[in-house]
């Protein structure tokens, strides 16, 4: 008999989530970021043809963290129907919080050589805030990243979906929480760098932050963090788990009506998604180095769910091709034609709502059962008569 799903252990059914080519391409996939990239980047000369350059290395590894936070917004969209247009604040509450170790490591190297980070001595500061206290230990911080933007998404999320908000009004919502982060952040008193946010890096762990073999570790673990993202998303949406949240998602009076209470399973992918949010902004703030109040942009959180809508919600790997093109295509329009790059992300948000509202992964599918089709025209019918 084969045993219940609660009963399983967690790598037994990670394995049964995957076939055998799914664990190819991951495995092919880590030994690129962990072995051929720092091979690449550090081995060979900058003149070779197979080199990566430090813009290439710092350029994808910023992309992955955006790939996790897409993956983390297919999984509450996608999955659970719920449209978050704030996502930005939890990426940036990672973010910052990882940043508050990166500003003390810089010690005595600053530009006032004083203990306290430069801002705060630019603004008169004679002391850390009391939540400053702890920030120059690693430990403590990787605490902050988890533990904060969980504990904020857990409290709205439980406010909201208790008082059964959802649609365009949550949306609304978190825009809006959003937007009041971003103006409060905005604001000296806070202590968080005020529009400048942190900047100026000089270590990690006492390594250099700008040293090629701190890049290299930097974007490996972030192909690491997208690739245990994926694995632990498959394994949660394949589960019952997953399929009591699509059911919410496509019929929550009638999963009610059968005595589930919805509250508590959006709240748990919510407060997932977000904590991920978080881990993508710690990883993405030491490859960028700079954080400020415009990663809580509302134009920002309304670019994540383009790239889940341009990728294909609902299918884990959409979202991660989504980013992809997305930012590479953002980062050519925005050198080569700054003044057009909102008339073709909006326009190209259009044609994914209009035209492809699978995306692009659903168009492939599409795409693939027609030439299954023509390959075998006969096949629908045969099991037409054979029904």
């Amino acid at each position: 008999m084969r045993p219940s799903p609660a009963r399983t252990p967690l790598i037994v059914r990670l394995g049964q989530s995957f076939d055998m080519r799914s664990w190819q391409m991951a495995g092919l996939f880590a030994a690129f970021a962990l072995f051929a990239v720092p091979i690449m980047h550090l081995a060979l000369p900058p003149d070779h043809p197979l080199h990566l350059s430090t813009y290439f290395i710092t350029l994808i590894g910023k992309i992955l963290c955006y790939a996790i936070v897409a993956v983390a917004m297919d999984l509450i969209w996608g999955y659970g129907g719920i449209l978050s247009l704030g996502h930005g604040l939890f990426f940036a509450l990672g973010g910052y919080a990882f940043g508050m170790y990166l500003m003390r490591q810089i010690g005595r190297d600053g530009s006032y050589q004083s203990d306290l980070p430069d801002f705060m001595v630019f603004l008169d500061w004679k002391e850390l805030p009391w939540f400053w206290v702890g920030s120059d230990s690693f430990v403590w911080v990787a605490l902050l990243v988890l533990v904060v933007p969980a504990l904020i998404a857990f409290v709205f999320g439980y406010f909201a979906f208790r008082s059964r908000i959802k649609g365009v009004y949550f949306s609304i919502i978190t825009q809006a929480l959003t937007y009041a982060a971003m103006l409060l952040f905005f604001r000296n008193e806070t202590g968080f760098g005020g529009n400048n946010g942190f900047t100026d890096f000089k270590r990690i762990l006492g390594y250099s932050i700008t040293a090629p073999e701190t890049r290299v570790v930097l974007f490996g673990l972030s192909a690491l963090t997208l690739l245990g993202t994926l694995l632990l998303a498959r394994t949660l949406v394949t589960s019952k788990y997953g399929r009591i949240l699509t059911a919410i998602r496509d019929a929550e009076s009638r999963v009610m009506f059968i005595g589930y209470n919805p509250l508590w399973y959006k709240l748990f992918v919510w407060t997932l998604s977000a904590l991920l949010c978080a881990v993508a902004g710690a990883l993405y703030v030491p490859q960028v180095g700079i954080i400020n109040p415009s990663e809580m942009s509302v134009a920002n959180s309304i670019e994540i769910a383009i790239w889940v809508a341009v990728g294909g919600r609902g299918t884990l790997i959409g979202p991660v091709i989504g980013a992809f093109i997305v930012n590479l295509a953002k980062s050519w329009f925005t050198v080569s034609f700054p003044e057009y790059w909102l008339f073709f992300l909006g326009t190209l948000f259009i044609v994914a709502t209009l035209y492809l509202p699978q995306g692009i992964v659903g168009l492939c599918r599409k795409l693939r059962a027609g030439m299954k089709r023509d390959r075998h025209p006969l096949a629908p019918a045969a099991k037409g008569v054979q029904a």
